[in-house]
């Protein structure tokens, strides 16, 4: 559905004219259809601008952004104008008009695509309906929760039946209760509607809850990409360590330390029991948790073990578990300034992202 190719975008730093900050160095993504894709990175890292060439709010100095079969890079502004309606985004500070009710906002979108009035009337009340609004349509942003803003938001987003979803840090201005309510729209959404959806976030309880896919961004790149449960068997893999942190030692005087990840029906089978049964053999558990993410259900461990008897180590990896040593923490990483690269969303800006 979203394939990207050598994306590439630089500025010029903010107050340095002879210097080029590169905010995007080549990057490769390709999101399936119906999948949801995370981009998880710290500030400054390019995920904004990575999502602003998604759909051309920002266009790339060189690659290829092809959504629906369709290459935006190569189209010129009304074409891309009316391919961006296949393209909904949400906000992390929702970009509502104060002036307007929940449904004029909603009906916004419609109104600059020349959707007529009676048809424009049903469609809203459907959104509403379908991101449960439906008894607030004539209620402003101001007399709104956070969490309803960006359910506002969200229905106006789709209101084109946009394909693709892109979703700018949408939960990072919530509170945990919210965040969780908005993520299990968004993932309704994306099953009821086979909606696909691009997300970036800094928080890493966004990935677990429910991206399929996820990449690590840094610098401009990508350090890691993949299905998420093939990323978590990667011994090497930040983002397993950043799903399950494991806060133990990583050495014990005579005992062997390893860390396991198992996944799928794995997660919830006994397997340590078996194997300390089986080996007759006494297993510590340093560290560890097992969690249901948004395709399967996984779980990571630091164990110790009597050392100078691999046959437990054996058995477990016949048993589908990935075994290795302890891996290390990442290393500290020095955060640079955000990039200030655009003017806050107004105007024509927002009619095309609601578009």
């Amino acid at each position: 559905m979203i394939e990207i190719q050598g994306l590439r975008k630089t500025y010029r730093a903010k107050g340095r004219r002879d210097r080029e900050v590169v905010a995007v160095d080549g990057v490769d993504l390709s999101v399936a259809d119906g999948d949801v894709f995370g981009v998880l990175g710290q500030s400054g890292a390019g995920k904004s601008t990575l999502l602003r060439c998604v759909n051309m709010l920002e266009r790339p100095d060189e690659g290829t952004v092809t959504v629906g079969g369709v290459e935006l890079t190569a189209l010129k502004r009304k074409p891309l104008r009316l391919a961006r309606h296949g393209i909904g985004m949400i906000h992390q500070h929702f970009a509502l008009l104060s002036s307007r009710t929940v449904a004029g906002n909603v009906a916004f979108a419609l109104e600059v695509t020349g959707v007529p009035r009676a048809e424009r009337r049903t469609r809203v009340a459907e959104l509403l309906e379908l991101v449960g609004l439906g008894g607030r349509a004539d209620a402003y942003p101001g007399q709104l929760s956070g969490g309803q803003k960006q359910r506002v938001g969200i229905a106006r987003a789709l209101a084109a039946r946009p394909r693709v979803l892109l979703s700018d840090e949408a939960t990072s201005a919530l509170d945990p209760e919210t965040t969780d309510s908005i993520l299990r729209l968004l993932l309704d959404l994306n099953r009821r509607l086979n909606l696909t959806i691009l997300l970036i976030t800094h928080e890493m309880t966004v990935v677990k809850r429910i991206c399929r896919s996820a990449a690590v961004m840094r610098d401009g790149r990508f350090v890691e990409s993949g299905a998420v449960a093939d990323l978590l068997h990667r011994p090497d893999s930040e983002l397993a360590r950043g799903l399950f942190p494991l806060d133990a030692p990583t050495e014990l005087p005579g005992h062997t330390v390893v860390d396991v990840t198992v996944s799928g029906e794995q997660a919830d089978a006994p397997l340590l029991a078996e194997v300390a049964r089986r080996f007759d053999l006494d297993v510590r558990i340093l560290a560890g948790s097992v969690e249901q993410l948004a395709a399967t259900r996984a779980g990571r461990f630091r164990l110790a073990l009597p050392a100078g008897d691999d046959a437990p180590l054996t058995y477990l990896r016949e048993r589908g578990a990935q075994v290795g040593p302890p891996a290390a923490p990442p290393e500290p990483v020095e955060r640079p300034e955000p990039l200030e690269t655009a003017a806050p969303l107004s105007g024509p800006e927002i009619q095309g992202a609601a578009s």
